[in-house]
């Protein structure tokens, strides 16, 4: 550096050499790089001293003929027309023709722009050509760069001026670079000049955007992050929980199976509810024929007047109004039918008399009117003797049952519904429950008490609720099987004891009856009813009634400490 300003290496040349460069033309205002007089060609060359470091070799235009002649000497060098032995003969050059047009000297592979034009004067007579020394090699033609490190006659460069914008190139001569300096361009080796490019836009600041940028990513991964969080506590993972399952068609059962014995039997079983006599009470039945006939409870209907009172509901929920066809208080049970009807299915009747304790059943009905309801369980006793009813208080209203004891549930609303086997035949019609903490009493009756089941439930027999059944509705009625005794209800000893005397001071043997045909007294003790033993009156009763009229029976009984055995055939009463 000098004063601020950069050097430029470069070879010593000749002063031939030196003055042989063209001179840059001046701007004009004085701010020239280092303005150095030109060099006189002597006749004899000197010895060629180093040049200092940072020395400009252009110098102002020379005055006089020894300039014109060192400017002719270099254009004659530039051109290739000087004299010497150089590689083309120098063309004449006519008097007073004007000089030759400027040479332009490249810097670091950019054209420059031509110097502007001098001002003409008079050729003078060129002296005679002083001998020169040669080269060591031919003139580089471009001898700047960006083709190479410069040559060992490479000037300093000029200073570079940023060219001016020019219009499209045009055949003609080109214009003079305006004096003064001009605005800087994009760097283009190749061009000669053009047009300005707008300056490059500034950059915008990047700390910004990085901080704006920051932000939003936070945003949303809290919002994703709270997301995922929530939808993993809510669900307990990342994914969708399937459990296995069988396949949705698999809906077979085998005909024996609860759920077999259910969808067979459920389509013939209804539910009856009865309005009358002040109360209203829930019960069940089931289908007997298509003629429409239904048995139930007689304790279910007994509150009804006519036909209005009574509403019947099928399975598939239609529904259909109820007349009475008959009843019976001591079997309690009771046949309705409806008419106008379609599509009905009477349940198939089996035989209670072939039922074993341990038998699996099937209870259906409407427990606290909650119609269709199904349960199971088995046959716990059979041949059950036992007594419902009797709110009348005279005995008129008691019903005597020889029943089959189940531990199926059977709650109040069962009353009248079938007890089913494990071929969904109807062997028994749920009718009475024993109730926990009770008097004794049996039976759901019509009660304020709504007992529940304690698996002791009572179903009357199918084989005595069928010949019933055919009885009510053949004739309205049915018959009692009878032996023409009155009975001491108030015996408390081992057996059934034939009363003194009979109702109203009959006697209590009647005259011409099964009874005293077969020979029995009054105060003889029955023991055993075909062989069954029998505890009381009421145990007496029931197994009678669990016969028809015109059975014969052997019956064992004790008089005076002797036991006898006595056979009778049953006669018939009416019931009620």
């Amino acid at each position: 550096m000098n004063n601020g300003k950069p050097n430029w290496w470069s070879r010593p040349s000749s002063a031939p050499e030196a003055a042989r460069i063209p001179a840059p033309p001046s701007s004009g205002d004085g701010d020239g790089d280092f303005p150095l007089p030109a060099p006189h060609p002597p006749t004899t060359p000197p010895a060629q001293a180093p040049e200092p470091a940072g020395t400009d070799l252009r110098a102002a235009g020379p005055v006089g003929a020894d300039a014109r002649a060192a400017e002719a000497e270099a254009e004659a060098e530039t051109t290739g027309t000087g004299t010497g032995t150089g590689p083309q003969a120098p063309e004449p050059v006519a008097a007073g023709s004007p000089d030759p047009a400027p040479s332009v000297v490249l810097t670091k592979g950019e054209p420059r722009d031509p110097a502007p034009e001098e001002v003409p004067h008079v050729q003078d007579p060129a002296p005679a050509p002083a001998p020169q020394a040669q080269p060591l090699h031919a003139p580089d033609e471009y001898r700047t760069p960006p083709y190479g490190e410069p040559g060992p006659w490479a000037p300093a460069p000029p200073v570079q001026r940023p060219p001016a914008p020019v219009p499209p190139h045009r055949q003609g001569p080109v214009p003079p670079h305006p004096q003064g300096p001009a605005p800087w361009t994009q760097y283009d080796p190749w061009g000669v000049g053009g047009p300005a490019l707008p300056p490059p836009p500034a950059k915008r600041s990047r700390k910004g955007l990085a901080v704006a940028g920051a932000l939003v990513f936070a945003l949303i991964t809290g919002v994703i992050g709270g997301g995922i969080g929530a939808y993993v506590e809510r669900n307990g993972g990342l994914t969708t929980v399937e459990l296995p399952q069988s396949d949705a068609k698999d809906t077979g059962r085998a005909p024996e199976s609860v759920a077999g014995i259910a969808a067979s039997a459920l389509p013939g079983v209804v539910t009856l509810h009865v309005r009358g006599g002040g109360s209203s009470g829930t019960g069940t039945g089931f289908v007997l024929d298509t003629k429409g006939h239904i048995l139930t409870n007689n304790h279910v209907v007994d509150g009804a007047r006519s036909s209005a009172d009574i509403s019947v509901t099928f399975s598939s929920g239609e529904t259909a109004r109820a007349k009475l066809v008959g009843k019976d208080t001591g079997y309690d049970l009771a046949v309705v039918q409806v008419t106008g009807v379609s599509g009905l299915k009477p349940l198939p009747l089996g035989n209670s008399d072939g039922v074993r304790v341990g038998d699996p059943v099937v209870a259906i009905g409407a427990p606290f009117d909650l119609s269709n309801t199904v349960t199971s369980g088995i046959i716990s006793a059979k041949e059950r003797p036992i007594t419902a009813g009797g709110e009348k208080g005279d005995g008129s209203d008691v019903s005597y049952v020889d029943a089959l004891q189940t531990d199926a549930p059977i709650n109040p609303g069962n009353s009248g519904g079938p007890l089913l086997d494990s071929k969904a035949r109807v062997i028994g019609i749920n009718s009475a429950i024993r109730a926990a903490g009770g008097s004794g009493g049996d039976g759901e009756g019509g009660g304020a008490s709504q007992p529940g089941s304690i698996g002791l439930g009572f179903a009357i027999p199918i084989n005595q609720g069928k010949r019933v059944a055919e009885e009510l509705i053949n004739t309205g009625k049915a018959t009692h099987p009878v032996i023409g005794v009155s009975l001491d209800m108030q015996y408390s000893g081992d057996g059934a004891r034939v009363g003194q005397k009979g109702k109203d001071g009959t006697a209590s043997v009647t005259p011409g009856g099964p009874a005293a045909k077969a020979g029995l007294r009054p105060g003889d003790v029955i023991t055993k009813v075909d062989g069954q033993r029998v505890h009381n009156g009421e145990e007496l009763i029931v197994k009678i009634r669990a016969h028809r009229p015109g059975d014969r029976l052997e019956l064992t009984l004790e008089r005076d400490g002797k036991e006898l055995t006595k056979t009778l055939t049953l006669g018939s009463s009416q019931g009620t």
